[in-house]
């Protein structure tokens, strides 16, 4: 091979990588190992006085306060267990709004006068923490000087054992607020979200005869996708190490065009990392459920299965830590960038979503025959009045520098936030629309021609991947969160735009039968008009097609391209209206989070020019004038030996090469001037000036890649990291 001494160097060392063995000790199996690094319900019952156990159960199902006393027995029980799990350590974890995992770890040991130190840990330590605030973006609710924060344990998200090979950790979900209370977390939003939507969906439970139901919750089972690459790759590639994605790379003469790899047979070196991660990923008692090749190459899927959204969130968090440090274990880097090679598919984190309890069930069932079943017609209305109403909210959630390369670029849902009804649901809401739904389409049968095989029951309606928020049989999928996102932010809006939904339901039914109308009768009447006002919004056809984005703006919906459209959505006044009304963010809170939004898109996008600048210059223009050098040398030489010397590859490299310098120094003047102050204004300028200038450098630098000589390009190329694992 001729490659280049770096990238031959790396694909040797791939060659020569021998994956850890992957065995499991008797009694590892998954059905043994589940939770047991986890103080669950389970091992509270067995270590705590059952009027303890009882109050900390009513904490969590029933939403009443935690009793100190109470606080006190769990940290005793709590230390016990962790001290018997080998923890030397524990740590308030929190989600900051840099998007990532934060942890300060305190050892359980205190010293005493004689010398010696005894574990101790009590309901004050576990209830409160006090991280210094002033390192993590706050967005003006704070000054740099005021640096009290406050951590509160969140008794309904269970604490666990991280282990490490070099100590075990008590790890504590906690919400992070500032001293004056307003929240500098993705927690503390999700846990007011949610109680503003529980009050609003027990009222209209109430109306359909549950007189005392148990609160309900929202359900989160967020899909995972993800790119692995072997190390000595990534290390070689300064823009995967510092930007999460390659900033650089021609396409591949083989991409996804055969689509040989979705669902294909998993490699056996990436096998053995799923089953290393679902090992860890059940002794912390997150239940990944599905695993399977992805659509690009190199690219993967994890599923877990459904659990209340503000767990399921901090088990996101916590399985992207544990793919991380388990892919370095196998000699890999798993990549959670949403697009981290140009032109293959990139990655997201599709959010199914549903509400319900243990009572009732799932709330988004319809049954065999949904225009039967009312109760479910009035939840299913309020979600297609809250994303009709409330969908710039939605695209806000999933918005960031990262994900821009991915919405609307027909392998992500459009930035056009629509609903996928299917066609049994779509067609009871138009007959609902016209009077009345008396019938439900049926499942049909697949029959197979096989007499061996037995036919196969059929769905009443498809799915359609071009929609952002489509029904899929018992839940909504939300598919435009982006792989690295927290799936926090997503639930914060769909609880929020769901409780006025809610709210706007129970209200209408409640003034409707206090006036005497018959309760079948207003629900009916509900259902026509939030059809009527707000149908819209939903869209059972090809999200991709040319067409769309033009009769989504007749149709009146928001097509917000790009993070800088999509920000301001956080700061309207509907906005601030609602998140005050269901006491979800404070205006100041809301106005942070917008400033945050910013900031974080002009330090992304100024990274990776930065890095692009670098890379572009002390890497790819020297190995293009090297190459052009060899070929002028050839043409003189040539020309002295008296044969007659082709010079238009010379000329082609040259003309490349020019149009790599002007790109150089397109991009050095954009970086060079100055910011505007205005957060948005200065975000807006990234995205206008500074974007345009990388795609000018990337355009001639993947260009000289395809030929430049390859024992002089440097930089690992896409069909080297793509397919050599």
């Amino acid at each position: 091979m001729s490659a280049n001494p770096v990238r031959l160097s790396a694909i040797t060392a791939v060659e020569a990588f021998v994956p850890p063995p992957i065995t499991f000790d008797p009694g590892e199996e998954p059905g043994e190992i589940f939770g047991e690094n986890v103080f669950s319900l389970t091992v509270m019952q067995k270590r705590l006085p059952k009027t303890v156990y009882k109050s900390v159960l009513s904490t969590i199902e029933k939403s009443t306060p935690l009793d100190p006393d109470v606080a006190d027995a769990i940290a005793s029980a709590m230390k016990d267990w962790a001290l018997e799990k080998g923890a030397t350590h524990y740590a308030h974890v929190f989600y900051p709004l840099t998007g990532l995992t934060a942890e300060k770890h305190d050892s359980f040991l205190d010293p005493v006068g004689d010398g010696t130190a005894f574990a101790s840990f009590s309901g004050k330590t576990l209830v409160q923490g006090e991280p210094d605030a002033s390192s993590f973006p706050n967005g003006g609710l704070r000054n740099t000087f005021e640096a009290r924060g406050y951590t509160g344990w969140d008794v309904m998200s269970p604490a666990y054992i991280l282990e490490n090979p070099n100590g075990n950790t008590l790890c504590i979900p906690t919400i992070f607020i500032s001293m004056t209370g307003e929240a500098l977390d993705h927690k503390t939003p999700v846990l007011r979200s949610q109680q503003a939507m529980a009050v609003h969906a027990k009222r209209v439970l109430q109306l359909f005869g549950h007189t005392d139901p148990e609160n309900v919750v929202a359900y989160c089972g967020p899909e995972q996708e993800y790119f692995l690459i072997d190390s000595h790759f990534f290390l070689a590639r300064p823009d995967l190490l510092n930007a999460g994605r390659t900033l650089f790379g021609a396409k591949p003469p083989k991409g996804q065009e055969f689509d040989d790899h979705y669902f294909g047979a998993i490699p056996s070196r990436v096998l053995g990392f799923m089953m290393d991660t679902e090992r860890e990923l059940f002794k912390l008692g997150i239940p990944a459920k599905t695993r399977h090749n992805e659509v690009a190459p190199g690219q993967f899927e994890v599923a877990p299965m459904f659990e209340r959204a503000n767990e399921a969130s901090d088990h996101q968090q916590l399985l992207m830590t544990t793919f991380k440090a388990v892919a370095k274990k196998h000699g890999m880097e798993c990549l959670f960038h949403e697009k981290p090679f140009e032109g293959v598919n990139g990655s997201g984190k599709h959010v199914n979503f549903s509400l319900g309890n243990s009572q009732l069930g799932s709330l988004l069932v319809p049954g065999d025959t949904p225009h039967d079943n009312a109760q479910f017609l009035v939840f299913c209305a309020a979600v297609i009045r809250a994303v009709h109403l409330y969908g710039g909210l939605l695209r806000v959630s999933v918005a960031s520098a990262s994900n821009d390369h991915r919405l609307g670029a027909n392998e992500a849902p459009p930035a056009i936030i629509s609903i996928f009804l299917g066609d049994q649901l779509a067609d009871v809401f138009d007959q609902i629309a016209k009077g009345g739904a008396t019938r439900s389409k049926e499942k049909g049968t697949l029959t197979i021609g096989v007499d061996t095989l037995p036919n196969l029951t059929k769905d009443p309606g498809d799915r359609n991947r071009t929609s952002p928020f489509a029904f899929t049989g018992n839940r909504f999928e939300f598919r435009a969160p982006g792989s690295n996102q927290t799936v926090a932010g997503p639930m914060v809006m769909i609880n929020t735009i769901m409780a006025e939904a809610l709210d706007y339901c129970a209200s209408s039914l409640e003034t409707a039968v206090a006036a005497g109308t018959d309760f079948n009768e207003a629900v009916q009447t509900l259902l026509a008009e939030i059809v009527a006002n707000h149908g819209a919004v939903i869209f059972n056809g090809n999200g991709y097609s040319d067409e769309w984005p033009i009769e989504a703006e007749q149709r009146g919906l928001k097509n917000l391209r790009t993070t800088v459209d999509a920000l301001p959505e956080l700061i309207s006044p509907e906005a601030i209206a609602l998140f005050a009304k269901y006491g979800v963010f404070t205006e100041h809170e809301a106005h942070s989070r917008f400033e945050i939004g910013a900031e974080q898109y002009v330090l992304a996008v100024a990274v990776e020019a930065n890095l692009t600048l670098e890379i572009g210059t002390t890497t790819i223009l020297p190995s293009a004038t090297r190459y052009q050098t060899e070929l002028a040398q050839n043409v003189v030489a040539l020309k002295a030996a008296g044969i007659e010397a082709d010079a238009s590859g010379l000329e082609t490299i040259s003309g490349h090469i020019a149009e790599l310098r002007a790109g150089l120094a397109e991009l050095t003047a954009a970086i060079g001037h100055e910011h505007p102050a205005d957060p948005l204004a200065a975000a807006t300028f990234m995205r206008d000036a500074v974007i345009p200038a990388m795609a000018s450098v990337r355009a001639a630098a993947d260009t000289l890649e395809t030929l430049v000589a390859d024992d002089l390009w440097p930089l690992p190329t896409y069909q080297e990291m793509l397919y050599i694992l």
